[in-house]
Order: structure tokens, then sequence, then C-alpha cells
């Protein structure tokens, strides 16, 4: 079981702090032979897979290395064009890495944005009036989990599905968050969290919660 990532959000709808946790190795790395079996194609700045899963590599894995340097969206290490290197036999064999795009500062903004405004579709579409917003997402391979203050912060984790005292991991944070950034006198509220006793208390949390399960009083 693991803790994969946690979001704070402010009021309004502004990411002020991200963390990843863990994130679970799903790279693969292969030779091939020209032609390349599998068709790639240009998505979003970087080089995707659109067609022919094969050996762990699936559809929407994008290009990561090619012979063993990272590339930089849909240019190689050494400023090539991505496709173009591939299209071309003189370049055969090569060793190309597979694997999920890693988000991108920007990429992080824009969906903590788009949560909180899902957050508050949620609670506008209750039949009851004063209704939290989503408070647990599920998917088949994490779950979202989400709190949100009274004064409207929300703290959200996503974790492995099996993982359990995440609601009191969530009250945990907040009390981290209140402790350790409220009472910073240099922090200023609805702004970026740069407190270095805020990172320790919070990852210190994140490991007892992977171990123990949910917290008891006095931790």
């Amino acid at each position: 079981m693991a803790i994969f990532s946690v979001y704070v959000v402010n009021k309004a709808g502004g990411l002020i702090y991200q963390l990843d946790h863990y994130a679970p190795r799903a790279d693969t790395e292969k030779t091939f032979s020209f032609p390349l079996d599998l068709v790639l194609r240009p998505h979003d700045e970087r080089v995707v897979v659109a067609f022919g899963q094969r050996d762990g590599i699936r559809v929407g894995h994008a290009v990561l290395a090619i012979n063993g340097a990272e590339v930089n969206g849909r240019l190689t290490a050494d400023g090539k064009d991505v496709l173009e290197f591939l299209g071309n036999p003189a370049n055969y064999p090569v060793s190309i890495r597979f694997g999920r795009h890693r988000l991108s500062s920007n990429e992080k903004l824009m969906l903590a944005s788009m949560f909180h405004s899902l957050f508050a579709i949620g609670s506008q579409l209750s039949p009851e009036v004063g209704s939290s917003g989503i408070e647990m997402l599920e998917t088949d391979t994490f779950k979202l989990h989400c709190f949100q203050t009274l004064t409207g912060i929300k703290f959200v984790v996503l974790a492995d599905p099996r993982q359990a005292g995440i609601d009191a991991l969530l009250r945990k944070i907040y009390e981290i968050y209140s402790d350790f950034a409220l009472k910073n006198p240099f922090y200023s509220l609805e702004m970026p969290i740069r407190c270095e006793l805020f990172d320790q208390n919070l990852k210190l949390a994140l490991e007892v919660a992977e171990k123990a399960g949910p917290f008891g009083p006095g931790s």
C-alpha cells in the first residue's frame, strides 16, 4: 500500500503546495530494430504511443528516453526531433524507454484548479442544502480523498485503493498546516507554502500512515 501524492488548494482554487511521495515505476525499456512496430504520434508537446501495445508498453505511454538519454518533449537530448530520429534507419538498433508522462508544474496547477471547480459543482448538484463537495473519487488504481476546512482550504491525498486511515491522515495534515504554516510569521495566507518544518512533518506523517494506518491520540 502507498500514498502517492498530496495537494493543498486554496479557497480560490490555486495550488499552494504539492508533494509527490511515491510514484510506482511503470517504465518499460526495449531495444527495437527498424522499422519500429509501434505507431507514435505527437500529443501535447510529447511523443506518445498511438497504436501497438506490447511487452508492458501501452497506448498513451510517452517516449521518456532514447539510448539512455532523457528526451525533452518532442526533442532528443541533443535537440533532434524524436519522430525524425526514429524514422531514420541509420539510428537503429535503438533503445527506447516508455512510460507515463510526468506532470509538469503548469499541468498540476491546471488540474488543481479543475478539481476546485468540480468540488463546487458536486456541492451544487446535491439535492440537500449545505452538502460538502467531492470527498472521494475512486478508480481501479488509486483513490482521491479530499478534506475541506471551514476556511475553504482543500487537502487532497492520492493513495492506493487499499490504503487505510486516510481520513485521519487528512486531519493530521490540517494539524501540520496549522502548526507549521499558519503559525510561521513569514507565511502569508493563500500563498505557496515554503516551510521546511511543514515539509518534514508532512513526510513523517505520510510514512507513519503507510506503516501504521490511522493516527492515535497525541500522534
